[in-house]
This record gives C-alpha cells, structure tokens and sequence, in this order.
C-alpha cells in the first residue's frame, strides 16, 4: 500500500470519531420563546442565563409573537443543536386546533426537556355567590350561560383550562377572550367578568390582597404558592389537571449527542439551589425531565385535551 492511499484511508476512517468529538457549542444558541414577558419567556431567559456559563457561549433568547410562527421557524432550523425552542405545552396542543396542521410536533421537534410547570388559578369575583368548585358547578347549573369566564388569547392555557372545567363539569357559561392574560385579570376584579383561570403568578398577588376568590389550584397535587387552597380535582371535579408547562425542543433529527448534552446540560441548571428559587419567584416548580419522560408527557397531554379542544372547537389565532 502507497503512504498516499494510507493517509487518505485513514482520514476516511477517522472522520465519522473526529465529527462526534467535535466540541459543541462553538457559536451563540438561539433559543425560540413566547413574547417578552410571558412565563415562557421568563423560563427561557432563567435557563439561558444558566446555561451560558456552563457552555462558554450565550444562549440568546430570540422572543417572538405567535405560537405556529415559532413553532413552524424551529421545526426548519438546523438540527444542529444551535437553535431550540423553549415553550408552553400550547406548541403540541396547536396542531390539534387546526383544520391542516401546518407541523406536527411529534414528527418535526426532538424533546430535550420538560423545565418546569405552574398551576392555573380558579380565581372568581368576590361578589360571586360561590365558596367552592362544588358551588360555582352548582351556581353554572343552576343558571346555564349566565357566568363568564375570562381568558387570555385563544387556544393558550388558561382558555384550554376553562374549557376542560366546563366540559368535565358538564356545564355552561359564557367564554370571553382577551388578547392578554393582564387585562383579562383586570376585568376579573372590576367584576365585568365572573371568573377566570389564569397561572399562578398572575393572580398571587390580587388574591392576597383580597381582590379575587381563589377557589381552587389546577395541579394534581395542593400548591406551596396558595397555602390551604384545594385543588380542583379534590374539591369537586375529580380528575381534573390544568398546569402551564414549560418545555425545550430541538428540531427533528437532532444527533442523539447533542440531545444528551443539552439534557445533562439543562437538568444540572435546573437542580441547582439558586436556579429553584428563581424559578419559585416566578411561581413555577422546577422538573428537569429526561427526553423519553417529556414524550410520554407531551403524548398524554394530547390524548387528554385533544376531545375538550374538539368539542369546545378551539381554533388557534
């Protein structure tokens, strides 16, 4: 054999070794979000500033408006680890509110991690004659269409979780839609609209000062951040879940590599002391899953809201 063709045969098969030991990140990570300022946004922005340090790169949160336009630029991005997307549960629920779904979140995004979650709020107006789920359920029964319900934009949490209680509940009452979660809440304590279910961290504050009825909390199990309040599930409407879920994806095909070390990368952050208490400041509890355990959330989550989103005929804006 030749020096030349030694040489040459030997670059071949070292190539595939050198391309897995190649170091990551070499450049700035983008990191997809929700609109400055929403709960998204923040978890994105917490994590990033985690992450930078530990990858000797800034990890930059691009925040935009609309979840299909986010969700359809991250799905196109190369799967080359330096784009993600860090979103609510509202990115695997949107194909379900639409005639043509224009991406399918199974078959065009890598799970990475599932970052944490906040509970939903079942807050009333205090003039509401209702102490309890059971008596608001009774209170809709007893006058089918007369409540109100607040929600933010159509299609994101807080409108899927008052559409799940209604159809659990089996009930009735009117569905008024705000472009914002804020003015939702405002109308909420000027008593214009009866009740509503935002996150947590929307409502903490009016609800210790008195300005709102919190009912009940929408997680499985009771919150730290409403101490003595039940949860739905337990006060009336068993089985009942609604939590806002912070979650990162990467596009599809993204080297297995690179999803263990954006997972490792992740989970070390979020179960660091500091990062817990930021993310409790901000009313949501830290998870830090692994890939397979935010699939089988993310699947779970669709077969359970997937008949309240077609029943209620939620379109997504």
């Amino acid at each position: 054999m030749n020096l030349p063709f030694a040489l040459f045969a030997l670059a071949i098969a070292s190539a595939p070794l050198h391309a897995q030991t190649s170091p990551y990140p070499v450049k700035p990570i983008r990191m997809l979000s929700a609109q400055f300022g929403g709960g998204s946004d923040i978890a994105a922005r917490l994590l990033a500033g985690g992450l930078s340090p530990r990858f000797g790169q800034q990890v930059i949160v691009d925040s935009r408006v609309g979840g299909t336009i986010i969700a359809e630029t991250a799905a196109r991005a190369a799967p080359d680890g330096y784009t993600l997307v860090c979103y609510s549960s509202t990115i695997w629920l949107i194909p379900l509110m639409q005639t043509k779904p224009s991406y399918d979140a199974f078959r065009d995004f890598t799970p990475i991690t599932l970052v944490g979650s906040s509970p939903m709020v079942l807050v009333v107006h205090p003039s509401v004659p209702a102490k309890s789920v059971a008596d608001l359920i009774a209170l809709a029964k007893a006058k089918p269409g007369e409540l109100n319900s607040a929600t933010g934009p159509l299609g994101a949490i807080p409108h899927i979780a008052s559409e799940l209680f209604k159809y659990m509940a089996g009930i009735d009452f009117v569905h008024v839609a705000y472009r914002g979660v804020g003015l939702a809440v405002n109308d909420v304590i000027a008593g214009r609209v009866q009740m509503m279910f935002p996150n947590a961290g929307a409502v903490l504050q009016q609800a210790k000062a008195g300005k709102l009825r919190v009912l009940a909390v929408g997680s499985a199990q009771p919150s730290v951040f409403f101490p003595g309040v039940p949860t739905v599930s337990a006060a009336g409407l068993p089985g009942y879940e609604a939590v806002s879920s912070y979650a990162v994806l990467a596009p599809a095909r993204t080297p297995a590599a690179l999803v263990k070390r954006l997972n490792d990368e992740m989970v070390g952050v979020l179960h660091t002391p500091d990062m817990k208490e930021k993310f409790f400041n901000t009313t949501a509890d830290v998870v830090g899953s692994t890939p397979s355990e935010l699939t089988a959330f993310m699947k779970s989550d669709v077969q359970r809201l997937g008949p309240v989103i077609k029943a209620a005929n939620i379109k997504a804006e």
